[in-house]
């Protein structure tokens, strides 16, 4: 089912639940209207091209009024894309067929990231030879890596992330393991033990000559890890605050 026709009846249910599965692009459209006539054929082409990996919903504002003023729809065609129930892309007026293809590609995901979806250590070693900075292959395998001891082949999985803070507390953890530091903090960390790894971590830096900077990246890069909103995260970064300033 490459192409739907979609109203305000069944908008939700048919794009955006189903965007979580699958990309949905919207064709917002008129009868009346020759640019839609004259995109309509190469959305419809480009949907059909990628075999069900992209649902194509077309969307008549004439019929559905509510639609387009919900999504602000102020000239046609106008051409929305949603993924994970989220407006993910969009373009106004036709467009060349290089363009919508270029849209389309956008949304499908490449190899590397169902590499990276899938998650066992071969099709994470797959994806990063596809894309070696995709942080969402490279830092699971680097823990992988970790986990079995293997830190020098972590390190180079991580080598080409730059500028990633979960990836700069790998490397520091790895740099303080090769030093014989805090072994109890990442022995909990490993166990799950994410409250009380952290106590171990925070109450290393006063005395922490010589690895305090190290310490510093390990905390910021595990409260990347666990997300800005968890309750955790936020009492940790105001106690590793007030440790540091």
């Amino acid at each position: 089912m490459a192409v739907i026709d979609v109203g305000e009846l069944d908008f939700e249910r048919e794009v955006i639940e189903r965007s979580h599965t699958t990309p949905v692009v919207v064709d917002f459209w008129a009868s009346w209207c020759g640019p839609c006539k004259a995109l309509g054929p190469l959305l419809e082409a480009a949907a059909a091209a990628r075999e069900g990996k992209v649902v194509l919903a077309k969307v008549d504002t004439d019929a559905n009024p509510a639609l387009s003023q919900v999504f602000q729809i102020q000239g046609i065609p106008a051409v929305k894309a949603f993924r994970e129930g989220k407006l993910a892309a969009e373009f106004l007026g036709a467009q060349p067929r290089a363009t919508v293809e270029a849209f389309f590609d956008a949304l499908v995901p490449s190899e590397a990231e169902q590499l990276a979806a899938a998650g066992d250590e071969a099709s994470l070693r797959r994806a990063i030879e596809l894309e070696p900075t995709r942080a969402d292959a490279a830092i699971p395998l680097a823990r992988l890596l970790l986990a079995r001891g293997e830190l020098e082949a972590a390190l180079g999985v991580l080598e080409p992330l730059a500028g990633n803070f979960e990836a700069d507390g790998l490397r520091a953890r790895i740099a303080l393991t090769q030093a014989g530091q805090l072994p109890d903090a990442f022995t909990a960390l490993d166990a799950g033990e994410t409250e009380h790894a952290f106590e171990l971590l925070l109450e290393s830096l006063p005395d922490g000559d010589g690895y305090h900077e190290d310490v510093r990246k390990v905390l910021v890069g595990e409260l990347a890890r666990i997300g800005a909103e968890d309750p955790l995260a936020r009492e940790t970064r105001r106690r590793l605050a007030a440790a540091l300033f």
